[in-house]
């Protein structure tokens, strides 16, 4: 504890909330929900072979923003639910304060969705102020943490991320949580973090780190901060609290991000995560290698060991109807990265495709049961390293079954 910030540490000792440790880990009903709606087979009849067996955290299980298919995201509480259904490694979104102080959120201008801060003296500072819809005009507000101080953040109220946009009134505006989720754990308020409370929280529950640097939304340099120094700031901050570079996990959409870490911190870069947005260049496809920006040689060759594609561009489906490896996995595999890959549980029920998430395997995705065998396309046939969750559990539960750590 003495090698954490002071700031952290007068924290830590006014919220014994911090000092929780996961005594045990539990998968609850969801995986079985789950496993019950599988086609009969081999792979239902694994997982339900390993139904009576403890719980145990695992690498391959990592807590997207927490567990925020049910909490806040981002907060204490989403986390602490994360590491109890055994994610070995929990997630930070990184982003900053006008004070040029990092704090946990996945996007600097999405307060306005996942706080109250719209219904505070603080949304003067909103960047745009909160507007009603209008006939065939949706309600719109955009605010974000750069327009407030650290003293500021901490006293709004975190919320779950959504907003009604056919909404008349700022109350109104902040609902919107889609009825698969629920506001049940968001009502007594949920706890925001900085970025250096969330590495002495993951540290508390025995978890391992990957914090993504968001792309800011305002023009660098910021108040004399460059994209450089926000880079290296965020790593100073894991160095600050005696985080050994090997538990950590640096992630960024931005390549350039990646080489600066690779170059200016080693260490740290080794781990270093390219989080591939390619899907936005028109034309693009994980089928046709001539459409990427850069080859998965290429990428290996500027020193980038792992990379985070989203899971429909690992996959697609075979003429027998199987899910297989995409050619940008099989390609990633031939260049010697390390795949992880984001995000199951943000979907809702897969009764009708399943969305975004499940586009290269829609055909496929008629019932729950599918998730099991997304999962496991992805870590037998793709040979990813980890999967991002909403609900770690449904994870955690497969990598014990299979004996994954």
């Amino acid at each position: 504890m003495s090698r954490l910030p002071a700031i952290v540490s007068v924290c830590l000792a006014a919220s014994p909330i911090f000092a929780q440790s996961v005594d045990r880990v539990e998968f609850g009903p969801r995986p079985y929900y789950l496993i019950d709606r599988m086609a009969e087979g081999p792979l239902k009849e694994t997982l339900m072979s390993c139904g009576g067996q403890d719980a145990s955290t695992s690498l391959f299980s990592i807590g997207h923003r927490g567990a925020p298919m049910q909490f806040p995201e981002h907060t204490i509480e989403s986390n602490q639910a994360a590491a109890r259904m055994g994610a070995g490694i929990l997630e930070c979104d990184v982003t900053f304060t006008e004070d040029l102080e990092l704090v946990c959120r996945h996007a600097q201008n999405d307060l306005h969705t996942t706080t109250n801060i719209l219904a505070t003296p603080l949304a003067e500072t909103c960047v745009t102020p909160f507007s009603a819809a209008d006939g065939e005009t949706s309600a719109t507000a955009e605010c974000r943490t750069s327009e407030i101080t650290l003293g500021e953040f901490r006293t709004l109220t975190p919320k779950m991320d959504a907003s009604d946009a056919s909404a008349t009134t700022v109350e109104a505006y902040l609902g919107g949580t889609a009825d698969w989720r629920t506001d049940l754990y968001s009502v007594e308020s949920a706890t925001l973090m900085t970025h250096a409370e969330s590495i002495a929280l993951f540290q508390s529950l025995g978890a391992k780190f990957t914090p993504e640097l968001k792309a800011p939304s305002v023009d660098m340099p910021f108040n004399g901060f460059s994209q450089q120094d926000y880079a290296q700031k965020l790593v100073d901050e894991y160095k600050a609290a005696g985080i050994p570079a090997s538990d950590v996990w640096l992630q960024s959409f931005n390549l350039d991000d990646v080489l600066f870490w690779i170059e200016a911190e080693p260490d740290f870069g080794a781990q270093a995560v390219y989080l591939m947005d390619e899907y936005d260049i028109e034309e693009y496809s994980p089928m046709d290698s001539a459409t990427w920006p850069n080859t998965m040689e290429e990428l290996k060759a500027m020193g980038v060991n792992y990379i985070a594609p989203p899971t429909w561009m690992l996959v697609t489906t075979s003429d027998v109807g199987q899910i297989v490896p995409s050619e940008l996995a099989i390609q990633a595999k031939a260049a010697g990265l390390n795949i992880i890959t984001w995000t199951l549980e943000r979907s809702g029920p897969l009764v009708n495709g399943g969305g975004w998430y499940y586009q290269s395997i829609a055909d496929l995705t008629t019932s729950d049961g599918v998730m099991y065998e997304y999962i496991n396309a992805l870590a037998q046939d793709v040979g990813v390293v980890g999967i991002f969750s909403d609900w770690p559990a449904t994870v955690t539960y497969y990598a014990n079954c299979m004996g994954l750590e």
